[in-house]
């Protein structure tokens, strides 16, 4: 993997921040991208492989400019991890309209227009790698009181599915990894009687690494993933087997 440009949303923190790291211990060039500008620059000073890029993923005019900056410096994009997503923590009765359409908007159209602005140019390449963080949530529905979240991750294996479909003859694979209970930020809002009740759900009997779902994550962008596309790979301790 050395030298390929990798592109990698919500990258300055927990999952985000594991796979940005992991890819360039893999040697390649990460453009981080995150609306946390202090986090973001100092992930950019701490690793000279990665070049921090503010954006909003449910902005368009973000997303194209991330990618064409991206372009302007290196002339391709090879890998793209869409991980950036919210969670409105709020029961199905309660959450409020405007909280379901944030939700959606960064998890779900977020991971489209960055899907959208990079297929053409892998479709040039004839070659690339798209991988979206989904959840445990997509299959077995909302288990921490935000009922937005699922649905949108749901959504976002329905993209999955579509763009690999598409993309495939070009040589394109497009795949999902689906956490679930990972030692991140978000997990971090638990009560401890959630945390306990979460882990003794899990048969490892532990909380998940964000380095264990970017090795997943590694697996999938390396050439030795190249006859997988359309795969959801399920990182959850053996929680969900299907």
């Amino acid at each position: 993997m050395t030298e390929r440009i990798a592109v990698v949303t919500g990258a300055v923190t927990g999952i985000g921040r594991a796979v940005a790291e992991a890819l360039t211990q893999n040697g390649c060039r990460v453009a981080a991208c995150d609306v946390d500008e202090a986090r973001g620059r100092q992930l950019e000073q701490e690793n000279p492989r990665i070049r921090f890029r503010k954006c909003d993923v449910s902005n368009e005019n973000d997303v194209a400019a991330v990618v064409q900056a991206v372009l302007e410096d290196h002339g391709r994009i090879d890998i793209l991890v869409n991980n950036a997503g919210i969670i409105r923590r709020r029961t199905g009765e309660e959450i409020r309209t405007e909280d379901w359409d944030a939700v959606f908007a960064v998890n779900v159209r977020g991971a489209f227009l960055f899907c959208k602005h990079v297929t053409p140019v892998m479709k040039r390449q004839r070659s690339g790698r798209i991988i979206n963080i989904s959840s445990i949530a997509a299959k077995l529905g909302d288990i921490t009181s935000a009922p937005g979240y699922g649905p949108s991750k749901a959504a976002m294996d329905a993209l999955t599915k579509t763009f690999a479909r598409e993309l495939a003859e070009y040589g394109v694979t497009v795949n999902g990894v689906a956490p679930h209970a990972i030692r991140t930020e978000m997990s971090a809002q638990w009560s401890e009687e959630k945390r306990r009740e979460v882990i003794e759900a899990i048969p490892l009997k532990r909380l998940g690494e964000p380095r264990e779902v970017a090795a997943a994550v590694v697996f999938l962008a390396s050439e030795d993933a190249g006859f997988i596309t359309g795969e959801i790979l399920d990182v959850n301790g053996g929680c969900l087997m299907d």
